[in-house]
């Protein structure tokens, strides 16, 4: 089984290139974060649902070929993946709209098999789930989700929880996402939230404040990422300031937290300290940020 198993929804990508033209792709930001964890050497696998289509053939392929786990990954017939668009402005930050209501990804804990996929994430050594793995379900699924989570919990696993709270996917229902975002960090050992978000959702007013609030719900390791400003490290109750290692022209944002985690996560699996795991985390987002779309190509060094 897989060391460890990524939660959520991939989706056809199109990137706007320099020339003004789109290309497609594949993201999604736990699968991209997937990704990275594979590419770093980590057994890895995928909790999703696709259809039967071309779309989620190619995806299914693409997970495979990065050597990701794709035994919970269900396919659904009849139904076609979500589908994203990215436009990034001058200074490399991005801006997305959304196909994807009737993705099949949103009742992946509805659908026959749904017990396959709560058994491969019980047997995984660290789940990771996002806030945007949370604003797909029903009460149903999420019912269904954070009992699969404490049960994994209490067998061992280690739960990541990246808010990545994305407003559109609640439906502006604060108060909702607000007491699922408590109920997955009461499941937690590391939080990797990023702190525009968590200001947003939360009214924090300092990554500080932050990594405090989240540390009452018991989360003994906590990262919380802020763009240039570096990353606040807060383990065993003691916090350090990661700043990055310089300045970068970012040409799009995309999945710059996503990798950050995936890599932070690698090498905490490695053994490395919070501290130089952050430095880890600095580093491929900082490559990733050079690229278009969330998945740079695997030959890509810089």
């Amino acid at each position: 089984m897989a060391r460890v198993m990524t939660i959520g929804e991939v989706m056809v990508e199109f990137a706007r290139g320099p020339d003004g033209r789109y290309g497609l792709a594949f993201g999604g930001d736990t699968f991209n974060t997937a990704v990275y964890l594979a590419r770093a050497g980590v057994e890895t696998g995928y909790a999703t649902a696709l259809g039967d289509d071309a779309f989620s053939d190619r995806i299914f392929a693409a997970a495979s070929g990065e050597g990701i786990e794709t035994t919970a990954m269900l396919r659904v017939t009849g139904r076609m993946p979500g589908l994203y668009v990215i436009d990034t402005d001058q200074r490399g930050e991005r801006s997305f709209n959304y196909w994807r209501d009737t993705a099949p990804a949103r009742e992946l804990f509805e659908l026959p098999g749904w017990e396959t996929v709560a058994e491969a994430l019980v047997e995984a050594s660290m789940i990771y789930l996002s806030g945007v793995t949370l604003s797909l379900y029903s009460n149903v699924g999420l019912g269904r989700l954070l009992a699969t989570l404490e049960f994994a919990r209490e067998r061992g696993s280690k739960i990541v929880f990246d808010g990545n709270f994305r407003p559109r996917g609640w439906a502006g229902d604060v108060g909702r996402a607000r007491a699922v975002y408590a109920e997955a960090l009461k499941r937690s050992s590391i939080a990797l939230p990023t702190y525009d978000d968590e200001a947003t959702l939360w009214g924090d007013g300092s990554p500080a404040a932050t990594a405090e609030r989240i540390a009452t719900f018991g989360v003994n390791e906590i990262v919380v990422k802020n763009g240039a400003n570096g990353a606040l490290v807060r383990a065993a109750g003691v916090s350090h300031l990661v700043p990055i290692p310089e300045p970068i022209k970012a040409i799009d944002t995309t999945a710059a937290g996503d990798s950050f985690n995936a890599a932070y996560l690698a090498a905490r699996l490695g053994d490395a300290s919070p501290e130089a795991a952050a430095e880890a985390g600095h580093e491929l987002a900082g490559r990733v940020i050079r690229h278009r779309g969330a998945i740079m190509p695997r030959q890509v060094n810089a």
